[in-house]
Formats: C-alpha cells, structure tokens, sequence
C-alpha cells in the first residue's frame, strides 16, 4: 500500500560508500518522467550525476543544507525549462517528490536539497554555481539536487502522533472537526 511507504520514508543524508545500480537508476529516472505536470507541458530536465568530483562540487552550492550530498553516490539535479510552462517551479517539485517516493520503493535513501532562490556563502546564487557545474542553458533553471544512496543506518518514519493534524481545517479554515 502506498500509505506504508510514506508511513517508513525518511530524508536520509548518510550513505554508504556502495553505488547506485544502473537499474535503480533507470527506474529512478522513469518514475522522474512519468511524473503529472501541468497542462502536460513536461517543463521539467534532469541531470543525473554520478562523478563522485562533480557531486562534491554540488555538495558546495549553497551555505546550509546540501554538504551531505558529499558522500551521495548518485545525485540527479531537477530543473526545468521556464520557457515551457509558468508553473515548472511546481512541476519541478511534484518531480522531486516522485523520486524521492520512487527511491524508498526501491530500498534507497534520498534527501532534497532547495536550491532556488539559496545562496552561497559569498552571497552569489546556488543556481548560478549549479548551473556553471552542469553547462545548463540560462532557460534551464534548478529547483533542486537529490542526493540518492543506500542508507547508511535503518531509520524508522515517523511516528503518526508527530503528524500535524491541527493544521488541517475540514469545509472552512481554522475548523477541526
């Protein structure tokens, strides 16, 4: 049931030191693009990255949050193309999702990494660093890298009295019952 993967996914940052098979990728990038988006438009792009320098490079894009990507060994970077579509921001998130969702199916560990509208430690855009790495087209922008692996440690979901029910409203806002 889906219900139990969401129920057992976790964001896992640490990997061991053991490839991604190309099989796990390729079922990782299928489910990338079957992914829903809006009008059908497809704005999304990926990037998968495998070069162990080249992702170290990634794992410096932005000053929090993406240094655990180091040690990833598979990363893809979602992007989209802002020509297609005004909505490729939330399209390229539904994607991200979709492979996260994906790689817990599989038995891997996944963690994202927001890297629009982030800074560097110099105050220059992630974006910017990204897209130098990967020769991406000004068009092409980058919503995200998720770092894939095998998980370093087991770690259970989390539990459902850590769920935020009091932000769900039923017919209006602020209603609970």
């Amino acid at each position: 049931m889906f219900i139990e993967l969401l129920r057992k996914r976790r964001s896992i940052r640490q990997f061991e030191d053991k490839p991604v098979s190309s099989e796990h990728c390729d079922i990782l990038i299928e489910a990338a693009l079957r992914s829903p988006s809006s009008r059908g438009f497809n704005p999304w792009q990926f990037v998968v990255v495998k070069d162990k320098n080249r992702i170290a490079q990634l794992s410096e894009a932005k000053s929090h949050g993406s240094t655990f990507l180091k040690n990833a060994p598979l990363a893809i970077v979602v992007c989209a193309d802002t020509s297609k579509s005004d909505v490729w921001i939330e399209d390229a998130s539904i994607a991200a999702i979709i492979i996260h969702l994906a790689a817990a199916d599989l038995g891997l560990g996944s963690c994202w990494a927001q890297m629009r509208l982030r800074t560097r430690d110099d105050g220059s855009s992630a974006s910017d660093y990204i897209s130098n790495i990967l020769d991406l087209p000004e068009h092409i922008q980058v919503e995200a890298i998720i770092g894939i692996g095998h998980p370093a440690d087991e770690m259970d979901g989390h539990g459902k009295n850590t769920l935020l029910y009091d932000q769900v409203s039923y017919e209006k806002f602020g209603q609970r019952s």
